[in-house]
């Protein structure tokens, strides 16, 4: 059976013409080109996809050397024992098909493992908790107010807090002493935000400064705490 020119399979394979007629005929019926237009396709698949891959790092040189290494060991095909006129209807095949293949998929492979690598090593640690805390409201707060509190190792207090009521001034945080209340520090506020990242003054006892309060604040000037409490919470380790 004729089969179809290598170069003419290429370009149905990148969709660049369309097949003809008697092309989808011919594929239809011929094992060999069939296989070769779909091992193309699949190159040019692989082509498509790492195309949108721009901002990836290269692969390491190592990678590129094993690649062309790979191609050069990679065998001449050995014809099989067959008829005469079989084996001149069967055209000399495109012998780079192989390699190409080999090299595309270990190109995407090296990418893939680098980008795995790079973001493992580039991941930022995982945050130390050294205490927490879970909000509750006050009477006279809605009950579906509340939110959770955690004391970083690095000295900042993340803040998520849910439903408060609305205010005309702000919410401010709070750390509180629940054994002398006149005691307290005050962190920062929430600035029209459910969650916050507040540092904790250097120094600071959180056994004893261990009530977390959320207040409501009026714009007065007045830096002391206002008295109205809406949210607390008691940091455990």
């Amino acid at each position: 059976m004729q089969h179809l020119d290598p170069d003419r399979l290429v370009l149905l394979a990148l969709s660049e013409e369309l097949e003809d007629l008697s092309e989808s005929d011919h594929l239809t019926q011929c094992d060999v080109c069939r296989h070769e237009m779909r091992a193309l396709r699949e190159v040019a698949g692989i082509g498509s996809d790492v195309q949108a891959l721009r901002d990836l790092p290269p692969p390491p040189e190592h990678v590129w050397q094993a690649i062309e290494a790979g191609i050069a060991r990679a065998p001449a095909p050995v014809a099989p024992v067959v008829d005469i006129r079989q084996q001149r209807a069967r055209r000399s095949r495109p012998r780079w098909l192989t390699p190409v293949l080999a090299a595309a998929a270990a190109a995407v492979l090296a990418v893939a493992g680098t980008v795995a690598v790079d973001r493992f090593t580039g991941r930022a640690p995982a945050e130390e908790v050294t205490a927490r805390a879970t909000l509750t409201p006050l009477k006279t707060v809605p009950p579906n107010a509340g939110g959770d509190v955690r004391v970083l190792s690095d000295g900042q207090l993340r803040i998520d807090v849910r439903n408060l009521p609305l205010t005309t001034g702000f919410h401010e945080v709070w750390l509180l002493d629940p054994d002398d209340p006149g005691k307290m520090v005050a962190l920062g506020n929430l600035s029209d935000q459910p969650d916050a990242v507040l540092p904790v003054p250097p120094g600071t006892d959180l056994k004893r400064y261990r009530l977390v309060d959320v207040s409501d604040e009026p714009h007065d000037g007045d830096a002391t705490h206002s008295g109205r409490s809406l949210l607390r919470g008691t940091l455990t380790g």
